[in-house]
């Protein structure tokens, strides 16, 4: 190519961002096949309760946050990729608990048919991003690949008493959501052009933005658990959420932020895959109103790249956490709560 510029990077993927995860039900049955790992008490959390990264005990005081995630293209600009991807990846510290430190580029690229400048800019993107997060690149690897994709493996510390897990949901809680969704309907328009350039601002923007901020408020309150919301949705992080702490959630539709035109662009029948199959995955464990439709359903479990912090955090504490959140800009929205009843469950109201 000529002209780097001129790629249209979602257009050499079928899918795109978190989106082209394995789906959870694959998964999990790949899992479920592997012989249980050797005991390791200096291992806090690991594959048990699907939490967003390792955590592995060094001393008293001081535990190692571990992540990796890679995905294809999920918008065109290459810039723009290599920084929603990064941001995505280090996500999954902050959802933790912890301080992300330390990152590995992982690379798959076709070479020899698109213009290094793609590369160069992807690279270029998720470099000024860690620079925001006080994060130090400190080297990756790079294969010759048909379909380009690109990622980050992620290390940060935390303390072993203030790890946040996905398990820890206490009933009476409230659950707050620090960005809007809809993100997988959104980008799955990019790719059929039916987004304005203004439109891709925003959803690059939301994608774009780190859960730094967030993560910081988190900090001082009394937070039992804590996940990002990516490529299994709202639902299916919200139901590992449940399951893992042994507690049901409660989510209120109307109080679930989206992004703009995601209903319209829904009903046009711009739902992804992975939106479809989070669906399939979800919906025996999910008690949707009777009169909720397919969309609103489809809406509430699509595949997100780049979340926000779903966060059960003390009732007495949510307003004024809500309150701090919002002030530091953080698109934050209290969405439901924990409950004793249905355990395992979701609830839609």
């Amino acid at each position: 190519m000529d002209n780097a510029t001129s790629v249209k990077l979602t257009s050499l993927t079928t899918k795109g961002g978190c989106g082209c995860k394995i789906g959870p039900a694959d998964l999990q049955q790949v899992i479920r096949s592997l012989p249980p790992a050797v005991p390791d008490p200096n291992l806090l959390v690991g594959l048990d309760t699907s939490d967003d990264a390792g955590v592995y005990k060094l001393t008293d005081e001081l535990a190692l946050v571990q992540t990796v995630d890679f995905f294809t293209p999920i918008v065109d600009d290459p810039y723009d990729f290599g920084q929603v991807a990064a941001t995505n990846a280090i996500s999954d510290i902050y959802a933790m608990g912890g301080k992300p430190l330390t990152a590995l580029n992982i690379v798959a690229f076709p070479i020899s048919t698109l213009d290094k400048q793609i590369l160069a800019d992807i690279l270029r993107g998720a470099g000024d991003k860690l620079k925001e997060a006080g994060v130090t690149l400190v080297g990756g690897h790079s294969i010759d690949d048909k379909e380009p994709k690109f990622g980050l493996a992620v290390t940060g510390l935390v303390h072993p008493d203030r790890i946040r897990t996905n398990a820890g949901a206490r009933a009476g809680d409230k659950l707050m959501l620090t960005k809007p969704i809809g993100v997988g309907i959104l980008t799955t328009s990019i790719k059929k052009d039916q987004l304005s350039a203004d439109e891709i601002k925003r959803l690059t923007q939301v994608m774009t933005t780190l859960n730094k901020k967030a993560a910081e408020v988190m900090e001082a309150y009394d937070v039992s658990a804590c996940t990002d919301v990516t490529g299994f949705g709202l639902i299916g992080h919200a139901m590992e959420m449940a399951q893992g702490s042994g507690n049901g959630l409660v989510i209120r539709k109307a109080d679930v932020p989206f992004l703009p035109r995601v209903r319209e662009l829904a009903e046009n029948g711009f739902v992804p895959g992975g939106t479809k199959n989070n669906f399939a995955h979800v919906q025996e464990h999910v008690d949707f109103p009777a009169e909720m439709d397919q969309v609103d359903r489809w809406m509430l479990c699509d595949a997100v790249t780049s979340g926000g912090l779903l966060i059960a955090v003390a009732s007495e504490q949510a307003d004024k956490m809500l309150q701090e959140m919002v002030e530091a800009g953080v698109e934050a929205s209290l969405i439901g709560e924990v409950t004793m009843a249905h355990p395992g469950r979701i609830a839609v109201e």
